[in-house]
């Protein structure tokens, strides 16, 4: 605890001192351009309306017997956990959603965030990153790289009814339209389906959902490219495309920092990266009652961070939300226009075709969920109650 206050007070203090500059220069935040002379206030009000995820301690154990804070090891999972949040308040919110203290947000607003509780019944919680990051290698409490959390993600988005999204992790620093497409455009439901069911229940992972939500049409695209933008450094010849992906509207900015050092990238001003750090320890926070969350821990209130593009290390991911087939089309062709056309030595491939060498593209589906032991034992329990009750009743 005094290792948390400490570090507390160190972020507290630099932000203090870290001042933004007076300039003409625009400031791009996740699609969005801000002029420091004329809107400062409108962009910080931008930059605390981002959802902040960082360290937390005293939830419940990681499986039951695994630690009970990501202190030291989860803050590439707290950044994947800001960026998905993100593309979340774009699909239900809007981009333009702003955030303020004290006053009263909209049910979903509060709906997003219990899916980041640190609780192991919510979808996107630090319980179920780090466990199914065991299935990409990674042991619980182990540091992640960009890519293993854009994995994560992409499997558990998968249990996610309510949010739907497609999850598409780009290969090979490729980008396929014709998967993308392929993935994004969902069957119609029957109407009988649907309407059985209506009703609310628990996925296997906690998630309230409500699959008659579910409707043929663009299912809402989640983009993450992995890159590697050099060797041991971040190669010059990158810079210009890595800044203008801040620009795009459909920009959810980037996940990397430097080496077990993760930063969450929102966006640039000249040569220097903004950032929101997740390295600050706060404690567990629930949902109430009532289904709201305290939620002034998980906005950060100081002015952001900022990092020379230059030492940025190499490993990143670049984050993209498409609410509909045409603003994917259009990012088709933000892409071509500015990264593709002006670069001689590309950062990433955009391809219309499955390349034949590939192995053929399935859509990811939801695996099957087998009982688990516990399961077991408490649908026992309720049926021996059942047959007590039963042995009164017959006396």
């Amino acid at each position: 605890s005094v290792l948390s206050r400490y570090e507390n007070q160190i972020t507290i203090l630099s932000d203090c001192l870290e001042e933004f500059p007076e300039t003409d220069e625009p400031v791009w935040i996740l699609g969005r351009q801000h002029h420091l002379n004329t809107d400062k206030s409108k962009f910080l009000l931008d930059i605390s309306g981002r959802l902040w995820f960082t360290y937390r301690r005293k939830f419940s154990p990681i499986g039951g017997t695994g630690p009970s804070s990501d202190t030291g090891w989860g803050c590439m999972l707290r950044c994947g956990q800001m960026m998905l949040a993100q593309a979340l308040i774009c699909r239900h919110l809007g981009r333009d959603w702003q955030w303020e203290k004290h006053k009263k947000q909209p049910e979903d607003y509060h709906r997003i965030l219990q899916c980041f509780l640190d609780r192991k019944d919510c979808c996107y919680s630090i319980h179920q990153m780090a466990q199914m990051g065991v299935g990409e290698g990674k042991s619980i409490g182990e540091w992640f790289g960009p890519n293993t959390v854009a994995q994560v993600l992409k499997k558990l988005a998968l249990f996610d009814e309510w949010n739907s999204l497609a999850v598409y992790v780009s290969m090979d620093n490729t980008v396929v339209i014709e998967d993308i497409k392929k993935m994004c455009w969902s069957p119609a439901q029957s109407s009988s389906v649907a309407d059985s069911s209506a009703h609310l229940h628990r996925s296997p992972l906690g998630q309230n959902k409500n699959t008659a939500g579910l409707c043929p049409g663009w299912k809402p695209l989640l983009l993450i490219i992995p890159l590697r933008l050099g060797i041991n450094h971040i190669n010059p010849v990158y810079i210009d495309a890595f800044k203008e992906c801040f620009k795009m509207p459909q920009s959810l900015g980037a996940l990397g920092g430097k080496p077990n050092n993760a930063y969450y990238f929102i966006g640039f001003l000249g040569n220097e990266l903004i950032y929101l750090d997740p390295h600050t320890t706060q404690s567990f926070v629930d949902s109430e009652e009532n289904g709201t969350v305290d939620d002034e821990s998980f906005h950060c209130k100081q002015g952001p961070h900022r990092m020379k593009i230059m030492n940025l290390d190499p490993s990143v991911a670049l984050g993209f939300f498409c609410k509909e087939e045409c603003d994917f089309d259009n990012w088709c062709s933000l892409v071509q226009k500015e990264i593709l056309n002006q670069q001689s030595l590309q950062m990433f491939e955009l391809v219309q075709k499955h390349p034949p060498h590939w192995p053929p593209f399935i859509p990811p589906t939801k695996p099957e969920v087998t009982t688990t032991g516990a399961e077991l034992i408490e649908s026992t329990d309720k049926l021996f109650e059942l047959e007590e009750e039963f042995e009164i009743l017959s006396v």
